[in-house]
């Protein structure tokens, strides 16, 4: 199992265009074993402690293996969705673990 941290930026005034994208891209997960466990919006009082730019959205997400997500990263029809996540998105932080 490996875990993906999403931190994601968009673009200001942009956020329907991104909701759109999310609405589109999220589903194609379970094509690849792949869960959002969660998915977090936080406020300006959640962070306790930050440097720079606050993100919009917060994804945690879990594959059953590194093939899994990598066949999520170039499916076809997700890359289909690409002009709007251009159009939305400012820009993105990502990790990858395995869970201790």
């Amino acid at each position: 199992m490996i875990y993906i941290t999403v931190f994601i930026f968009i673009q200001e005034g942009k956020e329907e265009v991104f909701h759109e994208y999310e609405s589109l891209v999220l589903p194609i997960l379970n094509e690849y074993n792949g869960k959002l466990l969660y998915r977090i919006r936080p406020n300006d009082d959640s962070f306790i402690n930050s440097e720079g730019v606050l993100p919009y959205e917060l994804h945690f997400i879990s594959f059953n293996t590194n093939d899994d997500f990598l066949n999520f990263i170039n499916d076809d029809k997700r890359k289909s969705f690409e002009k709007l996540k251009v159009d939305s998105i400012k820009s993105t932080f990502i990790t990858k673990g395995e869970k201790l």
